[in-house]
C-alpha cells in the first residue's frame, strides 16, 4: 500500500518506455535480393525451389507483398538462413512502416497540442520535456493509455462524466481528464480488498471520530489504509490548472472504487467536507457514473452527498444546539468544536454556510494544509 506522502518525483510513478526508432529499416525483400545475387540464383529458380510463382517472389523482393511465415520456412530450406531471421526482418519492416504512418498522422494533428495540458504535466514531472511536437503527442497518448487522439477525444463520452461545470469558470476537459488519469495511476499502487459497504461505512465513522482532529497529513496516512481495507483507493492529486475539480469518485471494477481529492480549497474544513461528500457517492449512488465535484452542485445526488457530509461531521441533533447558541467569537467556536470533536475550522465553515457567520469572519481558525501533497498544484 502506498501511504508515503513525503516529497518524491512524480515522474517516478510513471516512466514512459521509449525504444530506439531507426530512421530506416531494410525490407526483407532487399536482403533476399542481395542473397540471390551472392548465390547467383535467379528469382525464377528460387520460385521453383520454394514452390511459388515468380510474380510472388518478385513482389516480396519489391516489398509489395509480405514475407509470410510459411515462405520464411521455405527460404530456410533453400538458402540455409533461419526462418526466424526472415520473420523478424518482416515484422521489423512492417512495424517501421506503421510507425512512419503514425508519425505522418500525428504531424497533421500537432495543432491538437494546444488543447492538451502538456506544459502542466511536464512541469509536474509526468511527462519529459520535448521540443518535437510528434514526440510530445506520443507521450500524451502513452500517459492517457490510448492509441490515438481520436480515442482520447472519446474518453469523456465513454466515461459518461456526471458533473455540473462551474458557472464561474470554464473547465478544460483535457485538464480534467489528465487529473483523473493521474488518480487512476496512483490508485493502482494501493492494494485494496474487495469493496464492502458495511466496512466502508464503519471506516468513515472511525475516521470522523478518531482522525478528524488530527493534522490532515497525519490523518491522511491512516485514512488511506482504512479506505483500502474497505475496497476504496484514496488518492491525493494536486489540481491541474483548468480542471476546476475538488474531488471525484469512480469505480474501476465492481469491487474497487477510487476516491480522489485535489485539495482545491487547501483548508481543513474543505478537506473534510469534500472527503465525506465523495464517500457518500460511493455509498449511495450508482457505480456506472463518475462524480466530479465542481464549484456548482445543484442536482439531487450532489445535494444528498452534501447532506451526508454535513451530518456526519456535525450530526443534526448537535447542530440544533449550536444553532441555538449561535457562537460568534473565536473562543466560543473553539469550545463548541471541542464538544463536537471537530476542528474549529469545520464549525466555522458550517456557520458560514448557514449564514450565521459572514464569510470573512474567523477564517483564521481554518488550518491551511501546508506541506501536504494535495496542495502542490502546478
Amino acid at each position: 500500500m502506498n501511504t508515503d506522502f513525503r516529497d518524491r518525483p512524480i515522474a517516478a510513478a510513471l516512466k514512459p518506455t521509449h525504444t530506439y526508432e531507426p530512421d530506416f529499416v531494410t525490407p526483407p525483400g532487399e536482403i533476399l535480393e542481395e542473397k540471390l545475387q551472392e548465390l547467383g540464383m535467379s528469382q525464377a529458380e528460387l520460385a521453383d525451389r520454394i514452390g511459388r510463382t515468380k510474380k510472388t517472389v518478385n513482389e516480396i523482393i519489391k516489398a509489395k507483398a509480405p514475407l509470410l511465415p510459411e515462405t520464411a520456412i521455405q527460404l530456410e530450406r533453400v538458402l540455409g538462413i533461419p526462418a526466424r531471421f526472415w520473420t523478424n526482418a518482416e515484422a521489423n519492416y512492417r512495424q517501421f512502416l506503421a510507425f512512419q504512418e503514425e508519425t505522418r498522422r500525428l504531424a497533421e494533428q500537432r495543432e491538437f497540442l494546444k488543447e492538451l495540458p502538456t506544459a502542466q504535466l511536464v512541469k509536474a514531472g509526468w511527462l519529459p520535456k520535448r521540443a518535437d511536437p510528434v514526440a510530445r503527442l506520443r507521450d500524451m497518448l502513452q500517459f492517457f493509455g490510448v492509441a490515438s487522439l481520436d480515442a482520447l477525444s472519446q474518453i469523456g463520452k465513454v466515461k459518461r462524466l456526471a458533473f455540473r461545470q462551474s458557472a464561474a469558470h470554464k473547465v478544460n476537459q483535457y485538464a480534467l481528464l489528465a487529473w483523473l488519469r493521474i488518480g487512476e495511476i496512483e490508485a493502482q499502487k494501493i492494494q485494496c480488498v474487495p469493496y464492502d459497504s458495511k466496512t466502508f461505512r464503519h471506516a468513515l465513522h472511525s475516521i470522523r471520530n478518531e482522525l478528524c482532529n488530527k493534522p490532515v497529513p497525519e490523518a491522511a496516512v491512516q485514512m488511506v489504509r482504512a479506505c483500502a481495507e474497505s475496497g476504496v483507493a484514496l488518492v491525493f492529486v494536486p489540481e491541474i490548472p483548468g480542471c476546476r475539480a475538488w474531488g471525484v469518485t469512480q469505480w474501476i471494477s465492481p469491487e474497487r472504487a477510487i476516491l480522489q481529492l485535489s485539495l482545491r480549497g487547501k483548508t481543513d474544513d474543505q478537506f473534510w467536507f469534500t472527503f465525506f461528500h465523495e464517500a457518500a457517492h460511493i455509498l449511495h449512488h450508482p457505480k456506472k457514473d463518475i462524480y466530479v465535484e465542481m464549484d456548482n452542485q445543484q442536482d439531487e445526488r450532489e445535494q444528498q452527498a452534501n447532506a451526508f457530509a454535513r451530518d456526519i461531521l456535525i450530526p443534526p441533533q448537535d447542530w440544533k444546539k449550536v444553532a441555538l447558541a449561535r457562537p460568534r467569537s473565536a473562543s466560543e467556536v473553539r469550545t463548541w468544536a471541542e464538544r463536537l470533536n471537530v476542528p474549529p475550522g469545520v464549525l466555522v465553515g458550517r456557520l458560514q454556510h448557514e449564514r450565521m457567520l459572514p464569510w470573512t469572519h474567523l477564517n483564521g481558525l481554518k488550518v491551511k494544509l501546508r506541506g501536504f501533497p494535495g496542495n502542490k498544484a502546478a
